[in-house]
């Protein structure tokens, strides 16, 4: 019972010691969409919010440029990219893990035609190269993350390096692992990576939790963004949770439909071409606006803005100022031009919702509603479209900017130390089948691939699968690819997907070890069992392969000792058979049919024996034990090593990855030292003027001597003439020296003048705190033992103290003042500011020590002398009605109007001491007798 006691004491302060150190922190969530960034944050004690950026924006251009040794992200990013469009790096999200040959590069190169896109020639991923300098993908989206944290904090006012990071569910295993790294590189933690639909599913379910029940109400959550379009069907169930016992509310994912190239973007292109072709039409000059990237930025531009304003005009211009050869533009385009001129589209609105439906196996009748969100559902086309289809109401109640970002950082919360949410489970589903595939020699010598499903289509993750492979011996390989794309998927959409094989797996040391494990004849193989997990992120991984033999022994009776150590090591044992039933999945059909013998299976462990890791089978044991012996089975695990080989492409780790980050920390540190230098510049440059100013000004150069104004004067030219010849180019630590150098000699003044000008209101608080005091005086000599007996609260002494300190500042004020009359404005300050504030702070303490005796004063109370007992009975009952206790006039009189009053000058909010509790019963007792 004591070693119980113990563990569970230990377990418990562990436990508590790492909820106070994540107690406190924020964490944050990113949308990072292809146009624009939001960020979500949550902090102890402030709800859900989004962070606003500098320009006190909700939403940030997912954006960043570098131009003479400056890098900017957002607005500043946008704006130069309008006029140097080839160093600003925009809608990055979609080249995330993806080859040099990708058909999605391809599209990229041909919707913006004027960056140096090369390849790396190790990872064969896509490189910008921007002069002399080449930024890999992870590289800058690392540095937009690192000011979406700059934003996370200056929200919160706390360090953030925890954060859920929103993606489209279409992402692979290599873009997932991608966006991974570029996070890692901006030191950032990432909890988890949450499909942008299950974000906003989770976000439209949270408000909502009181609507659901034990019956589940399905919706489909459209989304139209920038790049893609995305369509899921989600399910909303209460579900009793079978470990707590508790009913929580799930949201599952049940099927999705996706377009990975119909959104915002396309539309805005082919307005953009479609300005750029007019403007040529127009022939105001004999160059042509598609061979000058300058010119195709602002028609981008251009474009953007005027899908946005048909959206709620039939009819706008466009015009853009000197877009060409200092040639204004200007062209009337309608709605109906705009919806012409992307007719092959809308077709594919509708593509995403019936793809989900019927991966759901559901119909659109059983939707409780379609909810739309992502900016271009504002689309007018694209909603008519989609009514036209669904032939009911559109849901237009979400924000359908920020619902993903919001739902993430409840995830967040959720997730992180330090927070408690009401629990809402999420359960989201595999997109791409993934599946194992290995060589297996037949009966005729006949090598055949098989194949087996790990997790299928629409399968809820996150989950974890064990798979048993029966008749090897001897080393062997395995893979691990992508499964059925086929029945599911378009050519072109698995082009884009990238390579469909992500891992290759070499067994080692399994014939090694199965033959020393087999040369006892009691000891049974039960196959290699590989264990693969799929987590919350989406992040495929095989966790372990392990070799699993059964050995029969005898059973010996243990001792209490040996119980207790048993109880200890399946406690903290990561292979007991209790946890290893939690994550193991039943058989599926396909597995549990009569040939599960010769090929790999998932399956569940067993639910009795001993399990014992790297054990060594006891010698001696009869193969055949006696039936009157107790026996036992005894399963041993013995690990099978692995060389795991991506077939993706390739993350950025290792060397690449330390390369990655020193050249950001050499960028964080170049802007570091920038804005150093600026603010520096800035001070320098307003001190001076600033200094020039005042000295013309009566009411500072009275406060200057003539040399120190002269002195002042000469410096402050000095530098005005350095800073605009040699000084324009020096560094910060230069600018603060010379700030410096002129701040010693004009404090000097200002401080004077300063002096000079808050006096006359400390001279006036000081006149007021004497006042107060002398009243105060006067009612407090009407309380002491001389002159009334009764109410002896100060003595001589205290009331001598009191005058005397009065006295003593009357005295040296009255001195001081006119001593300082005496001397000139720019003459060393006699009396100041600080010997005031002494002055009133003796006076205010002397003055406060007797006010806080009189608050705990209490009259002394006279005894009450005892009844007299008289024979005679109507006597004795006319003694009953007189009160007990006599009244004297110092008892019952109130306190009288000369007792003395705090002085209001001498109290502040802070000094003044209030009576405790105890001190206001015992006066709320006197008064009662």
């Amino acid at each position: 019972m004591g070693q119980h006691r113990w563990i569970w004491l230990l377990v418990t302060a562990v436990a508590f010691t790492l909820l106070q150190l994540g107690a406190g922190a924020a964490v944050m969530s990113v949308d990072l969409g292809s146009e624009w960034m939001k960020v979500g944050v949550v902090s102890q004690g402030v709800p859900m919010e989004i962070a606003l950026n500098k320009e006190s924006k909700r939403k940030t251009p997912t954006a960043i440029a570098f131009r003479d040794g400056d890098r900017v992200v957002g607005e500043d990013a946008y704006n130069i990219g309008v006029r140097f469009p080839t160093n600003n790096f925009a809608y990055l999200i979609d080249l995330l893990g993806k080859t040099i040959d990708n058909p999605m590069v391809e599209l990229y190169r041909k919707r913006f035609p004027y960056y140096d896109i090369v390849e790396d020639p190790e990872r064969r991923t896509v490189v910008f190269r921007n002069g002399d300098e080449l930024y890999t993908i992870e590289e800058l989206i690392a540095q937009i993350l690192q000011v979406a944290k700059g934003y996370a904090e200056d929200s919160t006012g706390q360090t953030v390096t925890q954060c859920v990071l929103v993606v489209p569910g279409f992402f692979g295993q290599a873009e997932r692992h991608a966006l991974v790294a570029a996070a890692k590189l901006a030191n950032l933690n990432v909890l988890q990576l949450i499909n942008d639909y299950t974000a906003v599913a989770l976000n439209y379910g949270i408000f909502r939790r009181k609507e659901f029940n034990e019956t589940a109400h399905y919706f489909v959550f459209y989304d139209m963004g920038a790049y893609k379009t995305t369509a899921s069907v989600v399910s909303y169930q209460l579900v009793k949770d079978k470990a707590t016992r508790e009913v929580l509310p799930v949201v599952q994912v049940i099927g999705v439909g996706y377009d990975r190239t119909l959104g915002g973007l396309e539309m805005q292109v082919r307005l953009r071409d479609f300005l750029g072709k007019e403007f040529d039409k127009m022939g105001k000059t004999k160059n042509s606006v598609f061979k000058n990237p300058r010119a195709m930025a602002k028609l981008f531009k251009e474009a953007g803005r005027l899908k946005n304003v048909l959206s709620a005009n039939t009819e706008h211009y466009a015009q853009i100022e000197g877009l060409l050869d200092e040639q204004d533009f200007r062209l009337p385009v309608t709605r109906e031009q705009f919806e012409k001129l992307c007719e092959d589209l809308f077709p594919r609105v509708t593509g995403p919702i019936d793809r989900a439906l019927a991966a759901s196996g559901l119909s659109i009748e059983l939707m409780n509603q379609v909810v739309l969100f992502g900016g271009n559902t504002r689309v007018p086309k694209v909603q008519e479209v989609l009514k036209a289809h669904i032939k009911q109401e559109l849901g237009k109640n979400l924000n359908a900017d920020e619902a993903a970002c919001m739902g993430a950082v409840y995830r967040a919360a959720d997730l992180a130390t330090g927070f408690k949410v009401k629990k809402f489970v999420v359960k989201d589903a595999v997109l791409f089948p993934i599946q194992v595939v290995f060589a297996r020699e037949g009966d005729n010598a006949n090598v055949r691939l098989v194949r087996r499903t790990l997790f299928g289509a629409m399968n809820a993750y996150p989950q974890k699968k064990v798979i048993t492979f029966n008749k090897h011996t001897d080393d062997f390989d395995f893979s691990v690819d992508y499964a059925d794309l086929e029945s599911v998927l378009s050519k072109e959409e698995i082009s884009n997907l990238g390579s469909l094989n992500l891992t290759k797996v070499s067994l080692k040391e399994v014939g090694k070890k199965l033959n020393a494990s087999l040369a006892s004849d009691n000891v049974v193989s039960k196959g290699i069992k590989a264990h693969f997990s799929l987590d919350d992120s989406g992040l495929f991984s095989l966790a372990n392969v392990e070799l699993v033999l059964e050995n029969t022994v005898k059973e010996e009776d243990e001792g209490p000792l040996q119980k207790i150590g048993n109880t200890i090591s399946k406690l903290f044992s990561g292979n007991s058979d209790d946890d290893k039933a939690t994550v193991s999945e039943e058989p599926t059909k396909e597995e549990s049919s009569s040939d599960q013998a010769e090929e790999p299976k998932t399956e569940e462990p067993p639910s009795n024996g001993t399990t014992a890791e790297n054990s060594t089978v006891p010698e001696g044991t009869a193969s055949t034990p006696n039936k009157t012996e107790p026996i036992k089975t005894v399963t041993v695990r013995k690990q099978i090593p692995a060389d795991i080989e991506l077939a993706f492409v390739k993350p950025l780790d290792g060397a690449d990855f330390e390369s990655s980050l020193a050249k950001i920390r050499a960028l964080n540190e170049a802007d570091s030292s920038k804005k150093r230098r600026e603010t520096a510049l800035n001070a320098l440059e307003s001190f001076v003027i600033d200094a020039q100013v005042k000295l013309d000004e009566d009411e500072y150069a009275s406060c200057a001597t003539p040399e120190e104004a002269e002195s002042i004067r000469k410096s402050c030219a000095e530098i005005s003439d350095w800073l605009y010849e040699d000084g324009s180019d020096a560094d910060a630590e230069t600018y603060e020296k010379k700030l410096d150098e002129v701040r010693s000699v004009a404090n000097q003044v200002y401080a004077r003048h300063w002096e000079h000008k808050e006096r006359p209101e400390a001279l006036k608080a000081l006149k007021q705190m004497i006042t107060g005091a002398e009243g105060f005086l006067d009612k407090a000599r009407n309380f002491t033992k001389e002159s009334n007996t009764e109410k002896d609260v100060f003595t001589q002494v205290e009331i001598e103290t009191l005058e005397r300190v009065i006295k003593e500042t009357i005295e040296w004020q009255k001195t001081e003042v006119v001593e300082q009359d005496k001397l000139a404005r720019n003459k060393a300050v006699r009396l100041t500011v600080k010997d005031l504030t002494d002055k009133m702070a003796l006076l205010d303490r002397e003055v406060k020590y007797l006010v806080n005796k009189l608050k705990l004063w209490r009259p002394k109370v006279k005894p009450t002398p005892p009844p007299k007992v008289e024979k005679d009975k109507e006597k004795d009952e006319s003694d009953k009605e007189e009160p007990v206790l006599e009244e004297t006039p110092q008892q019952t009189e109130e306190t009288p109007s000369d007792e003395p009053q705090e002085p209001q000058a001498a109290e502040t909010e802070d000094d003044v001491i209030k009576p405790s509790a105890t001190e206001e019963s015992s006066e709320e007792k006197h008064t009662e007798l």
